[in-house]
């Protein structure tokens, strides 16, 4: 496969925020060049907070920004690090925590699948990555 990435958009393409990236060359290209590492995931979060910040009380809203390549936001960290004690504690397996952390990124994996299968002709996009994997 040969993928070519431009070395500046054309005039007619916008640029999306900066929290929102796709996978597209140009995309990459931009967030690679102007973004810190954890940083869309950290501004999705606060996103997510601001939509949500009138939600009754009665509920806990915690938001949980992963970035489509790896890096996970502070509040996705925090939650994770208390929900793999919790599982640990319970199941009494210290690997426990290991294994949701790996159900969580093949989730990601799966999402990323489908997201560029979704833009080839003649797949179904999600459907297609469940029977694929």
């Amino acid at each position: 496969m040969i993928v070519m990435i431009a070395a500046k958009p054309p005039p007619q393409v916008n640029v999306p925020r900066l929290e929102y990236f796709t996978l597209s060359p140009y995309d990459l290209q931009v967030k690679i060049k102007f973004l810190a590492v954890g940083a869309a995931a950290t501004s999705a979060e606060q996103a997510k907070r601001r939509k949500y910040e009138n939600l009754d009380s009665s509920f806990i809203f915690v938001p949980f920004g992963v970035e489509t390549l790896g890096p996970w936001g502070p509040e996705a960290r925090a939650l994770f690090k208390e929900l793999s004690k919790s599982v640990i504690e319970s199941t009494g397996d210290p690997r426990a925590g290991s294994y949701l952390g790996q159900r969580i990124s093949l989730a990601i994996q799966r999402g990323n699948a489908a997201s560029i299968l979704g833009n080839m002709p003649g797949c179904g996009g999600f459907e297609d990555v469940l029977d694929f994997i």
